[in-house]
């Protein structure tokens, strides 16, 4: 609470050398000091998203009062924007000293997390395996089954992967769906478009035009109408992305890959799906069908 504006964010209890570790700077002011930390101070660090929210857009909150559980903090600094990160995003967190979020805001001296920054990627094993020991000293558990989870860039990115994978699977099974079930649709209308067009057939086959001639045509009219569907797809699927884009402030974009693919597709289940209509249509008697009411 600040200014009589309230707002929903994480509080987090640090060290000074968490803004090292995360990469994160203030823009105003200063981040949280060992002195601050030692005193248990009653400060903190705001994210620009927090900032905005509470004192408005160009306003510096530095030396300004905020209200956190019914505790008043003096703000410090503001960070640079650095946007989400994952499930972190340090611009919508409010960053107090560790020892003030333990004694003053929440009564429980317990970490909920420790973060690690390594000078090279090939160190974080080596660094993994020796923080596993630290730690299994410290709480004295079984190293079989320990109270805690270690946790690196490289395994949230695979769990991220298989999440992404299992997502891309699931889509594309929908789409596979929707595509014979739109091809199902367009053969039943191709069908009923050669049963209303039986006499024209006919009176074409009778003035010379080949089996052929017919059957291009009808998978002529099929990829058409796939097209259209293909061409309205990439139309609202490229206004989505617009709206996306516009409302929560992830890029996205649409590659010129994929709308080739979109209308390629398409044109495969124009063929596919009217190959048995026009093959029906080419097959016609044109005697029977000059005959037909």
């Amino acid at each position: 609470v600040a200014s009589g504006n309230n707002t929903n964010s994480t509080i987090i209890g640090v060290e000074p050398d968490y803004a090292q570790v995360r990469n994160i700077s203030p823009s105003a002011g200063s981040f949280i000091t060992d002195s601050q930390v030692r005193s248990m101070g009653r400060v903190a660090v705001l994210g620009p998203t927090v900032a905005q929210d509470l004192f408005g857009e160009g306003n510096d909150p530095v030396g300004k009062t905020i209200r956190i559980n019914r505790v008043n903090f003096k703000v410090i600094g503001v960070l640079q924007s650095k946007g989400s990160a994952g499930f972190f995003n340090p611009d919508d967190t409010v960053f107090v000293p560790l020892t003030t979020m333990q004694k003053i805001l929440v009564g429980d001296d317990s970490l909920s997390t420790i973060a690690i920054s390594v000078q090279s990627k090939g160190l974080m094993p080596q660094v993994q395996e020796e923080a596993t020991a630290v730690l299994i000293a410290k709480h004295r558990v079984d190293p079989q089954s320990p109270d805690f989870s270690i946790i690196s860039q490289a395994d949230i990115l695979g769990t991220l992967t298989q999440v992404t994978d299992t997502f891309t699977i699931f889509l594309a099974a929908v789409a596979g769906i929707s595509l014979i079930v739109g091809g199902i649709g367009i053969m039943n209308m191709m069908l009923t478009t050669v049963t209303e067009r039986t006499r024209e057939i006919g009176l074409r086959k009778a003035i010379g035009a080949k089996k052929k001639d017919i059957s291009m045509q009808f998978l002529a009219e099929a990829v058409t109408l796939t097209f259209l569907g293909g061409g309205t797809g990439v139309a609202l699927g490229w206004i989505l992305s617009i709206l996306v884009s516009s409302f929560s402030g992830i890029a996205t974009s649409v590659s010129f890959s994929t709308i080739l693919l979109a209308f390629g597709v398409s044109a495969a289940i124009g063929i596919v799906f009217g190959y048995y209509p026009a093959r029906r249509a080419a097959s016609l008697n044109p005697i029977e069908a000059l005959r037909y009411e």
